[in-house]
């Protein structure tokens, strides 16, 4: 397939001794963008995580390039023979899996150790399982104000497991995290054991692909859901709905942190603390650090 040659691209440099770190389909090979193929078309090399899997999209679209394999195993040392290409002047490229890479994939270290050396890196964007969950969250993001916290995959050791269910529980804001089809059942059963009844779970599975499905459920309709042998297939990712402002004041937990903070902070950076943490607006908390100031409540 021939690469559209756009206007747009000649209005653009493509610096030389510089690593393209592109953004991949996470599943429908259709999501490659315009400029990624372009810049794919043009680098002298590619960088990927798995070259079987990197070479069915590349052959798809009829690019041909060396490629090197850098992945969570070798990314460091790997790193440090791409930096020989890259001081003769070349353009690489670098391919995560699918996705784009250093969101739950490889490659974060690789662009660490380029821009220790010295050299440019340059993101193409495009495809991602986080922004497209995000962008049909709806109402979800409309109460949380467009704020989410992303936590990945969920750490395997049983106490990092569970701190991190009581991060996502407390939190305000709504969590977005991926889980791996084997840890699914039991990582879903343990939310419906400690949520509120009422509190929602968007499940994506597949998204693009062809047997992309989306679900919306109570925590009390979780376990019914994984009655469906079909449910557990495949790739996922979650957007857990914030809990709500009431329940978090109802548990007193703003007014004793203010309490605890009072004499260290000022009003202001007290107030500060209290909106990062439990998202209140910005008058409520900084009446609640004057009030925590002055010994009152």
């Amino acid at each position: 397939m021939e690469i559209p040659s756009l206007s747009a691209f000649q209005n653009q440099d493509f610096p030389s001794a510089s690593l393209y770190v592109i953004a991949t389909p996470i599943g429908n090979l259709g999501d490659i963008t315009l400029r990624a193929l372009h810049i794919l078309s043009l680098v002298d090399g590619i960088a990927c995580e798995d070259k079987r899997h990197s070479l069915l999209l590349l052959k798809h679209y009829g690019i041909r390039k060396p490629m090197v394999a850098i992945h969570e195993h070798n990314e460091i040392e790997a790193a440090k023979k791409l930096m020989d290409h890259l001081q003769a002047g070349e353009r690489w490229a670098y391919l995560s899996d699918a996705g784009t890479p250093g969101v739950s994939d490889p490659g974060a270290r690789l662009v660490a150790e380029v821009q220790i050396n010295g050299y440019q890196t340059i993101p193409i964007p495009g495809p991602s399982a986080l922004t497209a969950m995000l962008s049909i969250a709806g109402e979800v993001m409309i109460a949380s104000r467009g704020q989410f916290q992303f936590l990945g995959f969920l750490p395997t050791p049983k106490n990092d497991f569970e701190e991190a269910l009581r991060l996502m529980i407390e939190s305000p804001i709504p969590t977005i995290f991926y889980e791996s089809p084997h840890r699914l059942a039991k990582t879903l059963i343990r939310f419906s054991e400690l949520l509120d009844n009422g509190r929602r779970l968007s499940i994506g599975r597949e998204l693009s692909k062809k047997f992309e499905s989306l679900f919306l459920l109570r925590a009390d309709e979780i376990p019914g859901w994984l009655e469906n042998p079909n449910h557990l297939k495949g790739e996922f990712v979650f957007i857990l709905e914030g809990n709500n402002r009431k329940t978090i004041t109802e548990n007193h937990e703003p007014w004793h942190l203010a309490q605890l903070l009072s004499k260290q902070l000022s009003s202001k950076d007290l107030s500060i603390v209290l909106q990062s943490m439990y998202g209140l607006q910005k008058n409520e908390a900084y009446d609640l650090a004057l009030a925590a100031k002055k010994g009152g409540g």
